[in-house]
């Protein structure tokens, strides 16, 4: 035997949980009821319960025609919606969602639905039927039944007094309640209304009336105009009680037994009226009936009644032909007596004993027996008894259908003749006919002497009956004997009867084997035993010989051996296998896999495909030289000896051993569990510093599983370049290499690991550029200005790039500077790679701080200075680098750099003149201290001389670069259509 598993891929999609569970529910009988449920992450079957009861997955519902299931499917929406809501409904419900691979069964909060039912028309009870006298107290029932919740009553009074003297909620029905209100009533008037309230479903009202008693009349009986009746006869007669309040409660009596209760009023003639219907009985001779009012005024009648008799028929009405029936007819008691007589058909039969006796009432019974042997010419006819009363007249019958029966008349068969051969498997009709008979014959089948079953219904005809046997030859058939019966009440049996001839292969093939168990290099004895067959069948083998001798040799595999027994008559044969059952330790499959991957966080299921042989094999889990059992980790789960692990982690990869075994032995095989997990990424150092020329290698570490070819990508978090380095990798390392670095590459470089498992793992790591201090010269950082009155203060400003920090001293016309003294201050600025040393000195003397300031900056790569000269405030500086940015046919666009302002707020101007102007053109710049500027209103194709200078409050400037005159020719313009006019001078 084969013990395997499909290695089947299973999706794991998270725990299933309730997002909207359902809540209870109150709703009105015949309206709609929703209940919700909603599932995220459904996974398994969905289902309701009612009650205990599981309603099914399909969301139609089906058996319940008013349930359904709705809402979207794909959002896990179960909705439970109840149309034409009744009581039986009502009750707890809740939303089941079964277990599956990835989540367990969850099962929802119980909801009830509450189901309102109006209260049905309340009712008043009396405490008894009879008629209320003034001045007396009674008491009044009020009930409002079958209602939830339960109603409310209230009884309202005209000109009497209500006392309300018990109260009791009832359960009359299932989850209904009846509410019972008591009140006592007294006084001459009464008017009660019960009203019920069932909140705003519905109201009600009874209403009872109460007048005072007034006597009836006395009661008259209509409708007798003989006081002798017929026994046998329908008496009808009518109580009339006119007047009276109430109107006349009436009741009929016989001999002091009520007969009826039953009346009618009619209020308008004010009347009551009994009828009363009876059988005149012989027993109601003498008999006295009396009509009752309630008040007890009665009037009495008797009624004399002539008797006519009642015959009663005994015996067997049924008989075979050639018997004797003996019956009796006698007469109940009657006055005069009767006379009997007997008749069949028309024929009257005399062979009768008469006795006459003394009966109830004072009348006479009257008893005849009647002997009489019957033939099948009797059948059907009327036998009759009469009894014929002198003093009344009247004759009483009593007849009866005799029946005489008698057997069938011939019985036969439609078969094959005999010594025909038939083959098994063919189907055979069998018809059974038989005529005559009273009643018609019964026909029953029989196979040697045993009644079949199996034969169709038997059919009715004109000569008589036929039933017929439909049978598929067997080989029980062959010499069997089919015989058909046909009886009837006549008790006498007439029988047909044939004898089949089947020709037939052999029923059976049995191979039987002399060793009990098998193992390897063992040899195996078989015998192959046939089964009855007509003719004799042939045995032969798959392998040739009648007893087959079969060495062992392989051990796992299982091999079927053949033996037929072949009929050459039928050209039809049977066979049988034998499966050689070979003992062998645990094999484990060539399907058996030696690796299962999985992806970290899902469930790995590595599965054992072993056959043994016997098939009770012991299996174990061996991992990291220890068992594996549940209990060490409840994320092991076992199914048939294969391993399931929840929630697996990049621990549990390694390498399983499964070893399994049986009563022949054991082995083992080994199984590799590659858990496969997202990239988590580091720098190998942060941040990566190298030298200005200099080659960077920065490496990215990567923790994953697999490591894949071209994982690893490189971002500049600057900016976008087209060649951003050499990228390389080994293994989990990813290396970028920047060769002959400069400043600018400087920054941070975000690493991106990417195996093909979710999600990406980045880091960023920071590169630093070393390099010698580079400080800002410019005319602007050349000069600081001041008054030197000594009333205020001056920043000596000296600013450097560099990497490593950057550190900063301080010269005066060449002699240090001693920064303890007061009159100096020193602040340290320092963004990114620039840093600022800002000098202030305090309360500047022109005597004493008008001087040549010397700023020196120094790092670990280099050092570089600048003179800074400290002067009084004046005009500016000329500005210097002027250049042309663009020009277009109407405008050109200048830069420049500003020079020394002077130690007060500059401003600049833009002078410009063409071929045959007069004289310059001014323009301020704006925003005045911008050092881009774009002068507007120019013509096309002409030539311009352009040059700008510095303004401030103490005077301007001359022109930049030593008065040097920017020459500009603006470009054509071809889409002009109207001619230029020279700027106004």
């Amino acid at each position: 035997m084969i013990h395997g598993f499909m290695d089947q891929c299973k999706c794991v999609c998270g725990q299933q949980a309730f997002k909207t569970e359902p809540r209870n529910v109150t709703v009105r009988a015949g309206a709609t009821a929703l209940l919700k449920c909603e599932v995220l992450r459904a996974s398994g079957v969905v289902q309701w319960v009612k009650d205990g009861l599981l309603l099914g997955p399909q969301r139609s519902l089906p058996g319940y025609p008013c349930y359904s299931m709705t809402g979207d499917q794909q959002k896990g929406q179960y909705h439970l919606q109840i149309l034409n809501v009744s009581l039986e409904d009502d009750g707890p419900y809740e939303c089941q969602v079964g277990r599956s691979v990835s989540s367990r069964a969850i099962v929802s909060r119980t909801a009830w639905l509450n189901v309102q039912i109006p209260p049905s028309q309340p009712y008043i009870q009396l405490e008894s039927d009879e008629p209320w006298v003034e001045g007396d107290e009674y008491t009044v029932t009020c009930i409002a039944p079958d209602a939830k919740p339960p109603a409310e009553i209230t009884i309202t009074k005209t000109r009497s007094f209500v006392l309300i003297i018990f109260s009791l909620l009832l359960a009359h029905k299932p989850f209904l309640f009846s509410f019972l209100l008591e009140i006592l009533v007294s006084r001459a008037a009464m008017h009660v209304n019960a009203y019920k309230r069932f909140e705003l479903l519905s109201i009600d009202v009874v209403t009872l009336h109460s007048l005072p008693s007034v006597p009836p009349q006395a009661p008259v009986i209509m409708g007798l105009e003989n006081e002798e009746v017929k026994a046998g006869s329908f008496l009808r007669v009518v109580c009339m009680s006119y007047g009276g309040n109430p109107l006349a409660t009436l009741h009929w009596t016989k001999n002091g037994e009520v007969l009826s209760t039953s009346w009618e009023v009619d209020v308008v003639s004010r009347r009551s009226s009994s009828v009363l219907k009876m059988e005149v009985k012989p027993e109601d001779n003498h008999a006295v009936l009396r009509c009752e009012s309630v008040n007890q005024i009665s009037l009495d009648t008797s009624l004399a009644i002539s008797l006519i008799t009642e015959v009663t028929l005994q015996g067997s009405f049924e008989a075979i032909e050639g018997q004797e029936i003996n019956l009796l007819c006698y007469t109940s008691s009657s006055n005069p007596p009767v006379h009997i007589r007997w008749w069949l058909g028309f024929r009257e039969l005399n062979n009768t004993d008469v006795t006459i006796s003394e009966g109830d009432n004072g009348g006479m019974m009257t008893m005849s027996n009647l002997t009489h042997k019957v033939s099948r010419e009797d059948n059907g006819l009327s036998l009759t008894c009469e009894a014929f009363n002198k003093g009344t007249r009247f004759s009483s019958v009593r007849s009866e259908e005799l029946i005489v029966y008698y057997p069938p008349q011939k019985v036969w068969l439609d078969a094959p003749p005999p010594n025909v051969f038939l083959h098994s498997g063919t189907a055979l009709h069998l018809v059974c006919f038989s005529s005559g008979g009273n009643p018609t014959g019964q026909l029953v089948w029989l196979k040697n002497n045993k009644v079949l079953q199996s034969a169709s219904r038997q059919v009715s005809s004109e000569r008589g009956v036929s039933r017929e046997l439909l049978l598929t030859l067997q080989p029980s058939d062959n010499l069997a004997t089919y015989r058909c019966d046909s009886s009837n009440k006549a008790k006498k049996v007439l029988s047909a009867q044939t004898k089949l001839r089947v020709l037939f292969p052999a029923v059976s093939v049995k191979v039987v084997a002399k060793q009990q168990e098998l193992r390897r290099g063992q040899t195996l004895d078989l015998d192959c035993l046939a089964g009855s067959s007509n003719p004799t069948a042939n045995i032969s083998w798959s392998l040739v010989f009648e007893i087959l001798l079969l060495y062992i040799k392989c051990l796992s595999e299982i091999t079927l051996i053949t033996c037929q027994a072949f009929s050459n008559v039928l050209s039809e044969g049977v066979n049988n296998f034998y499966t050689l059952n070979v003992l062998f330790p645990p094999e484990f499959s060539d399907e058996q896999p030696d690796q299962v991957k999985v992806t970290e966080d899902e469930t790995a299921e590595l599965p054992v495909k072993v056959s043994a042989n016997p098939d009770e094999i012991t299996c174990e889990w061996i991992f990291q030289g220890e068992k594996l059992v549940k209990e060490r980790d409840p994320r092991y789960h076992f199914d048939d000896w294969t391993l399931e692990i929840v929630n697996v982690s990049r621990q549990d990869g390694g390498e399983y051993i499964i070893e399994c075994s049986n009563a022949e032995g054991k082995n083992r095989t080994k199984l590799k569990l590659d858990v496969q997990y997202a990239p988590t990424v580091r720098m190998k150092s942060d941040p990566v510093y190298v030298n200005l020329g200099d080659t960077a290698d920065l490496l990215c570490i990567a923790d994953a599983n697999p490591i894949t070819y071209s994982m690893f990508s490189w971002k500049w978090m600057v900016r976008e370049v087209d060649d951003l380095g050499e990228e390389s990798e080994d293994e989990g390392t990813g290396l970028l290499t920047i060769y002959e670095v400069t400043r600018d590459r400087a920054g941070f470089y975000k690493c991106t690991a990417d195996n093909g498992v979710a999600p990406p793992g980045s880091v960023e790591g920071q590169l630093i550029v070393r390099f010698a201090p580079e400080l800002q010269k410019g005319p602007q950082w050349r000069k600081v200005a001041s008054r030197g009155d000594g009333s205020s203060d001056a920043n000596v400003v000296c600013q450097a790039q560099g990497v490593p920090r950057v550190h900063f001293t301080w010269a005066k016309n060449g002699f240090p500077l001693d920064l303890g003294n007061p009159r100096y201050e020193e602040k340290m600025e320092v963004t990114g790679t620039v840093h600022t040393s800002i000098l202030t000195v305090i309360n500047v003397s022109a005597a004493l701080d008008y001087a040549i300031f010397t700023c020196t900056a120094q790092n670990s790569m280099g050092v570089d200075s600048l003179d800074i000269q400290l002067l009084s405030t004046n005009h500016p500086d000329p500005p210097s680098d002027l250049k042309l940015l663009r020009v277009d046919h109407n405008s050109v666009t200048l830069e420049w750099m500003p020079g020394f302002d002077g130690g007060l707020t500059q401003n600049f101007r833009v002078r410009y003149q063409w071929p045959g102007s007069a004289s310059f053109m001014y323009v301020d710049v704006f925003p005045p201290t911008a050092t881009v500027y774009t002068v507007t209103g120019l013509n096309p194709s002409t030539t311009y001389n352009l040059s700008v200078n510095a303004i401030n409050t103490m005077g301007e400037s001359s022109y930049a670069d030593n008065n040097k005159i920017l020459s500009v020719t603006t470009a054509e313009c071809s889409s002009c259509s109207f001619p230029y006019k020279k700027p106004i001078q």
